[in-house]
């Protein structure tokens, strides 16, 4: 089946005075939560010398983020088309800054990790409105790509700008500072926020169904935490539970959607076989990506011996590729093809992530570098691709709840991929040798490890250190491996589930 835009009505084709300086503060919004995500990266270290998590516990904040926000995505998407985009972006901006101070003075594991899932809270209700805005803010087509891939390039930017204003201060402050950087982010949205964007919402919308909110977040809760403990411990009775109550909580999801008049998702937006393969491939890519993302600081810093600002710049390629590539994407779509474009990406990442299982502890920056801009250019053309099929698959009214499938797609591939990949990484760290006298700790974390090593003999500590650097190295290239078959399998998915999709060009 062929999926195209239709023509823009007359109404449609006005050209909305100040569209571009909205966009500006949709941007913001983006850049946000972009941040917020890459410095936790290079905060860890900190934070495991600090609170002294288990392994366990790391691995709970590293993903306890992505596993609220993805359970509450749809319910956030469809609770704006009803009360209104702007409203509940500008609400969950103030909410996000604000438990971003809490965030910044945890005090230990547990209270990080109930801040961390407070956040995804206040998160999941920024992204979905972005989209869904600019899907009502420019109606011509070739604007709009334009627009998605601004969007994505200032995500992108901002896993520049984070690690390297995070690096910086990392290098002069605690790591709770690199949560307060949230606040003048936040300051400067809602002010001109108020100003600059317009509301928008479904006029019809039907009442919000609170059963389905919590059929939604439990389901969704439910499988990712299965998953993550299948992944950690084997299958055991908790991950068996978990996953049998997720599962039945989003087979009542999807049937109570299919008989309300007015349901939180339409699951007939499913049966747009462009749509459905958009959403699967942005969901596999984070997947495969994103459990290498969160441990690369960590070799950065803690393998080869950067400081934080340096780790920042080393992982700058990814950002640069990624915004060059959303830029040009929409432009590329329309002169070959959606499916080129999207599987060639997703190739390309694959490729990349390849390419990193012969590292060691010394691997040159060059090797690093160049797979990361491969990385990043890949991803940039793929994410803006998806991003714009997606908002072109539904009416204008259903923005909210179609950014938010697709938002959830990406914050559910991030947490599945911490689950499995950061496990693989885990697993095998923790197996290394280590001399008599070694404390526990050092096999928690490769954190822990360097936090260990401070109160052992020189000797001990260098022959622990070592072993433990190279098993957590070892790890870190499997579970490149298991990254590069998933991307791989990405592309070749795409290429059939895309098969005739393409951009409108009309305005």
């Amino acid at each position: 089946m062929t999926s195209t835009l239709q023509p823009a009505t007359a109404t449609e084709a006005v050209k909305r005075p100040g569209r571009w300086l909205a966009l500006s503060v949709l941007v913001l919004a983006v850049l946000l939560v972009a941040v917020d995500a890459t410095v936790l990266g290079l905060a860890t270290p900190y934070i495991s010398e600090d609170l002294r998590p288990s392994g366990t516990q790391l691995l709970w904040i590293g993903d306890v983020y992505s596993f609220v926000i993805a359970g509450l995505l749809v319910s956030m998407g469809s609770l704006g088309d009803r009360i209104g985009r702007k409203r509940i972006l500008l609400v969950g901006a103030t909410a996000f800054g604000a438990v971003s101070v809490l965030n910044a003075y945890a005090t230990t594991p547990e209270m990080m990790i109930l801040a961390r899932a407070l956040l995804g809270v206040a998160g999941a209700t920024l992204m979905p409105s972005t989209l869904a805005l600019i899907r009502n803010l420019f109606h011509d087509p070739r604007e709009r790509s334009l627009a998605i891939g601004i969007w994505g390039a200032t995500a992108s930017a901002g896993t520049a700008v984070g690690p390297i204003v995070g690096g910086f201060l990392l290098e002069h402050f605690w790591w709770g500072s690199v949560f307060l950087i949230n606040l003048p982010v936040m300051a400067v949205l809602v002010v001109v926020g108020i100003k600059l964007l317009p509301e928008s919402r479904n006029p019809d919308p039907g009442p919000w169904d609170l059963y389905s909110v919590v059929l939604s977040l439990l389901g969704m809760v439910g499988i990712v935490y299965a998953v993550k403990e299948a992944a950690a411990h084997g299958f055991g009775w908790a991950a068996l539970a978990a996953g049998l109550v997720g599962a039945a909580a989003l087979y009542w999801f999807v049937r109570r959607q299919l008989t309300l008049p007015t349901p939180l998702l339409d699951m007939r937006l499913f049966g747009n076989r462009g749509f459905s393969g958009a959403v699967l491939a942005d969901l596999l890519t984070v997947l495969g990506m994103s459990g290498l993302v969160f441990f690369l600081s960590q070799y950065l810093q803690l393998v080869q011996g950067r400081r934080p600002f340096e780790a920042g710049l080393a992982e700058l390629p990814a950002a640069i590729g990624a915004v060059a590539a959303g830029l040009v994407a929409g432009r590329a779509a329309r002169r070959f093809s959606v499916r080129a474009v999207v599987s060639g990406g997703l190739a390309a990442v694959g490729l990349a992530l390849a390419a990193l299982t012969v590292i060691d502890q010394s691997t040159g920056y060059p090797l690093l570098g160049a797979a990361l801009l491969v990385v990043g250019i890949g991803a940039g053309f793929s994410f803006t691709v998806t991003a714009d099929v997606i908002l072109s698959s539904v009416p204008r009214e259903q923005a909210g709840a179609a950014s938010a499938v697709s938002e959830t797609a990406y914050e559910l591939g991030a947490a599945l991929g911490i689950a499995v990949l950061g496990s693989i990484v885990t697993g095998v760290y923790q197996g290394f040798t280590a001399p008599a006298g070694t404390p526990s700790d050092a096999h928690e974390s490769l954190g822990g490890a360097v936090e260990a090593a401070a109160g052992m003999p020189a000797q001990a500590s260098g022959v622990m250190l070592d072993a433990a650097r190279g098993s957590f190295v070892d790890g870190l290239a499997l579970a490149a491996g298991a990254g590069a078959v998933v991307l791989l399998a990405a592309a070749l998915a795409a290429w059939f589930l895309l098969r005739g999709q393409r951009l409108d060009n009309a305005a």
